[in-house]
């Protein structure tokens, strides 16, 4: 399915004031090439509205073990290891096709001067089972790629990894966490948050959706 796309753009100004204008109109970062932003049916939790629903609690308690820290970006080339475009690579062939995302444009979005700020690493038991990249700025977290081993235990892993990001959030004081489009099936697994807005393109505006 193609990805959906209203309107896009190229910026120049990716500071964080300019980034946090233009996901506040809807845009998104993509990983096409630097500056590239693509108005979508973006979705974001409004974290001052935000309170952890009783799933919410289940899925953390199932995933308790599961640690996150945080790498900034770009990574410099002697530094970066190869597992993790390895990892991405397989997981998003698996998930969604083998031309998805390839691992020269993993590689090249977090050792390069591209549109993400930050990896996310998850941790169980001191051993890496998976990453998540991100648009990161003061006052906003957009938590776009994630992926992780699929040889590991994997039951609860996604919504665990997209959990503790939020809880990052949180704890730094942000604003709101973007959770990228909303078009597909397989997206309902983001509405089940507090707090969360919808952009409405024919509107120009963001809209209260009440969790179920």
């Amino acid at each position: 399915m193609q990805y959906l796309s209203y309107n896009k753009k190229t910026i120049v100004d990716i500071s964080d004031t300019s980034v946090e204008s233009e996901y506040n109109r809807g845009f998104v970062m993509t990983r096409v090439g630097k500056g590239v932003m693509n108005e979508t049916s973006s979705l974001r939790i409004n974290l001052s509205n935000f309170d952890l629903t009783s799933e919410n609690r289940r899925i953390l308690r199932k995933t308790e073990n599961l640690a996150l820290s945080k790498v900034q970006l770009p990574i410099e080339i002697d530094d970066y290891d190869w597992k993790i475009h390895k990892i991405g690579k397989d997981f998003y062939t698996e998930k969604f096709g083998d031309s998805t995302f390839s691992a020269n444009k993993i590689k090249e979005i977090v050792t390069t001067d591209h549109n993400f700020s930050s990896l996310f690493v998850y941790t169980r038991d001191d051993e890496i089972i998976g990453y998540c990249v991100a648009v990161e700025t003061s006052s906003m977290l957009h938590y776009c790629y994630p992926f992780y081993r699929l040889d590991v235990d994997t039951n609860n892993l996604g919504m665990g990894m997209m959990l503790k990001a939020i809880l990052y959030a949180v704890d730094k004081e942000k604003d709101y966490v973007y959770l990228g489009s909303v078009q597909r099936e397989t997206d309902k697994y983001k509405l089940q948050f507090k707090g969360l807005e919808l952009w409405n393109h024919e509107k120009g505006m963001w809209e209260a959706i009440e969790n179920k």
